[in-house]
């Protein structure tokens, strides 16, 4: 699961990381200089998920690997930032057989609380790298937006427009915020997902 820090400087991020009183951690953090910093063992449990479920598994601490990336969620990931999460990715998902489309957004997981890491995230580029996924929209579909998105693994018990906002962001950044209902090209891109990705009794 990826996130921004959402704070000042890797520092301040790398304070409250290993602050017991914050009760947050992740495996990793990566500095905008692309610094690797590993907190937790990958084996143990860290508090960087919180409320929320994807593919209908609701304890996603307990089966995820948390990554930080230290960025406000305003501006651009640096290079060195992604080049590092780049080489830290395969690794990683080789060791626990992690699928692409078990990279997720921590919005994803949690789409009525969390927006990281947000509409500036390269999402398009980790998927040409092969370490996530990317819709393809050039087939129309009259599939349902909600059902599709449901059998691609987001939560759907919050409406339609909540599971909008935060499959725009991964996918549409340009089109997030949008307060509208899916266009065809939203719901062209969910149903190819659900199609190519959809639950399979795996994370």
């Amino acid at each position: 699961m990826l996130h921004y820090t959402e704070m000042a400087s890797c520092d301040e991020a790398l304070q409250r990381l290993c602050d017991p009183d914050a009760e947050v951690s992740a495996h990793y953090l990566i500095s905008d200089q692309g610094e690797l910093l590993q907190l937790v063992k990958e084996d143990c449990r860290a508090w960087h998920a919180g409320q929320g479920s994807w593919r209908g598994q609701s304890d996603v601490n307990s089966r995820s690997i948390g990554i930080e990336l230290s960025n406000r969620g305003t501006t651009p990931f640096s290079a060195p930032q992604m080049d590092a999460l780049e080489a830290l990715l395969p690794q990683i998902m080789k060791r626990w057989a992690i699928p692409k489309h078990g990279v997720i957004a921590h919005s994803d997981f949690a789409p009525t609380r969390k927006a990281d890491p947000g509409r500036r995230f390269d999402w398009r580029r980790l998927a040409l790298a092969g370490l996530s996924v990317w819709p393809d929209s050039s087939t129309q579909s009259t599939a349902d937006f909600l059902t599709s998105a449901s059998t691609f693994g987001y939560p759907t018990d919050e409406g339609e427009a909540v599971v909008l906002d935060a499959f725009r962001q991964r996918f549409r950044p340009m089109n997030a915020g949008a307060t509208s209902g899916p266009d065809v090209v939203d719901k062209a891109m969910m149903a190819n997902l659900a199609h190519r990705f959809g639950i399979d009794g795996t994370m």
